[in-house]
C-alpha cells in the first residue's frame, strides 16, 4: 500500500518502511509522529478512501542539508556578497499507513453485532 503526504509544502510517495527527508519536524530521535495531510491513497492500481487516513512515522534523525552558496555580484560597482545557508530536515522512517484504532473498532463491531442479536 502506498500513500502521498504533503508535510512542509512537498508532496511525498511513501509506503511501509520508506525513509524520507523531510522539511524540520518538532520531535527527538526515536520518537514517533503522525502525518495527517494524506492527499491520496492505494494499493496497486486501486485507490483507496482517505477520509481519516494516517501515516505513521518514526524519526530517525535531525541533521541539516549541504551548504548553499549565494553569491551576488554587481558588475562594475565594487559590489560582492557570499553568503551560505544549511537547511535544517528531518529523515522519517514510514512504519505504518491507516489508522489501526478504526481497523481495531471496524473488526470489533461484527463480532458485538451477532453478540446482542442473540441476547
Amino acid at each position: 500500500m502506498f500513500a502521498i503526504v504533503r508535510t512542509g509544502g512537498k508532496q511525498y510517495r511513501v509506503a511501509a518502511g520508506d525513509k524520507i527527508v523531510v522539511e524540520k519536524l518538532d520531535g527527538d530521535a526515536g520518537s514517533s509522529i503522525t502525518l495527517g495531510d494524506v492527499l491520496l491513497a492505494g494499493d496497486g492500481a486501486d485507490l483507496k478512501s482517505v477520509d481519516g487516513l494516517t501515516v505513521s512515522a518514526e524519526i530517525v534523525a535531525q541533521g541539516r542539508g549541504d551548504k548553499v552558496i549565494v553569491f551576488k555580484k554587481r558588475r562594475r560597482h565594487n559590489y560582492r556578497r557570499r553568503n551560505g545557508h544549511r537547511q535544517y530536515h528531518t529523515v522519517l522512517k514510514i512504519t505504518a499507513i491507516g489508522d489501526h484504532k478504526e481497523e481495531k473498532k471496524a473488526k470489533a463491531t461484527p463480532d458485538a453485532a451477532p453478540a446482542a442479536a442473540e441476547a
